[in-house]
């Protein structure tokens, strides 16, 4: 089988839906009965090739990108333009049996406008279905009817990552036949620690290295895991630590991800005079994240909108309990590993930690649980379901 996978965002750029991409492909290359081809995006002008492996080759078309974790809508329509002609390229000159795109919009319209050449899966993976993400209101509002229906009804599959995420998307377009795939964890590389293993919290400021954390025992450990944009609500976690910590609940909270409210948010710590006890670590490798989980004790998120958290399922396989507020994936996720949170106040989300902090033994059933039920959730079950739907699309 010869596919073609699309993406507007691929690491270094964007966030979950590039990792997940690059998490299939990962599980794709070296089989000897499937042929992919890739066109992504880089972060400068020009188109590099990159061969994953002897059958998965990349194409990644440049644009002159201005932050990883944020798309303007000129980068978007310049990124449509470029890739659009390497796409059509590829769809008349290579022979594939379908095309696969991440994200409806803006991916999905390339594979739209070559569809009587080739047909197209989808995977809606959350930003892409209309729903509460205030920065992309216009784009909702007047692309949806006209750009975003069009696309899924024309659509061989739609596959969306949660439960949540396709009765969200199935109240924006009810006719739409949407399928469950969910994302998955690399369940080698994330793992508990080990009792050996020294542990660390984070030091004030950002550390070139995960290396160079040290332990203070007497804070639980708390982390979130994400870009720095509105919809993850990172203001409630900081008035949550507030809170904790004028309770006398020793708390630190480690902040990693980068995003355009970075500032505002370190001035909202100056105010608080929180320095201390929240840490942002900025952007980091994806080789420093599974020691980054094993550092700590609680994964917490205020996040309002969600796919399915990949972070959260890699703090899972890390053993770390959840606390997080009601969004999509978590019905999927969160059963006796962690503390789901209706609404949105500083106090409910404080209530949960407090509860963790003050019983050690339960923090540690949630632990072995939150492990046992990420045992669920492999790439390998993720990519053999999207060939099982590859063969009934081709």
């Amino acid at each position: 089988m010869k596919i073609l996978m699309l993406n507007y965002e691929f690491p270094p750029i964007g966030g979950g839906g590039g990792q997940a991409h690059r998490a299939l492909l990962q599980q794709y290359a070296g089989r000897s009965d499937l042929e992919v081809d890739v066109v992504t995006s880089a972060p400068k002008p020009g188109v590099f090739m990159e061969q994953m492996a002897a059958n998965v080759l990349i194409f990644k078309v440049g644009i002159r990108k201005r932050n990883l974790h944020l798309w303007r809508r000129s980068e978007v329509i310049e990124w449509l333009l470029k890739a659009g002609e390497c796409h059509r390229r590829l769809v008349k000159t290579s022979g594939y049996d379908l095309v696969h795109a991440f994200f409806g919009f803006p991916t999905g319209w390339l594979c739209y406008k070559t569809a009587r050449r080739a047909p197209y899966v989808i995977s809606l993976r959350g930003s892409d279905v209309p729903g509460a993400n205030a920065r992309l209101k216009f784009e909702y509002k007047v692309l949806g009817p006209l750009v975003f229906k069009p696309i899924w009804k024309r659509a061989s599959a739609l596959v969306a990552c949660s439960e949540g995420l396709k009765q969200r998307a199935l109240e924006f377009l009810p006719s739409a036949r949407i399928q469950v795939i969910p994302n998955g964890v690399d369940l080698e590389l994330f793992h508990p620690a080990q009792p050996a293993e020294e542990a660390s919290v984070p030091p004030s400021q950002p550390a070139s290295s995960i290396s160079r954390f040290k332990l203070e025992a007497s804070e639980l450990r708390l982390l979130t895991v994400g870009r720095l944009s509105a919809t993850k609500r990172l203001p409630l976690l900081i008035e949550t630590v507030s809170l904790l910590r004028s309770r006398g609940c020793s708390v630190h909270l480690t902040i990693a991800g980068g995003g355009a409210l970075e500032s505002s948010l370190r001035q909202s710590l100056n105010r608080q005079d929180l320095r201390k006890a929240v840490t942002f670590m900025g952007r980091c490798e994806a080789a420093e994240m599974p020691q980054l989980y094993r550092q700590h004790d609680v994964y917490v998120s205020a996040t309002m909108q969600e796919g399915m958290s990949n972070a959260m399922l890699e703090a899972m396989a890390s053993g770390l309990p959840i606390v997080t507020t009601c969004c999509e994936g978590v019905e999927e996720l969160i059963a006796d590993n962690g503390v789901v949170v209706e609404g949105s106040e500083p106090a409910a989300l404080a209530q949960a930690v407090e509860g963790l902090a003050a019983d050690p033994k339960r923090r540690r059933a949630m632990s072995a649980a939150a492990r046992k039920r990420a045992e669920q959730f492999s790439w390998g079950a993720v990519a053999e379901s999207y060939l099982r739907l590859y063969a009934k699309v081709k």
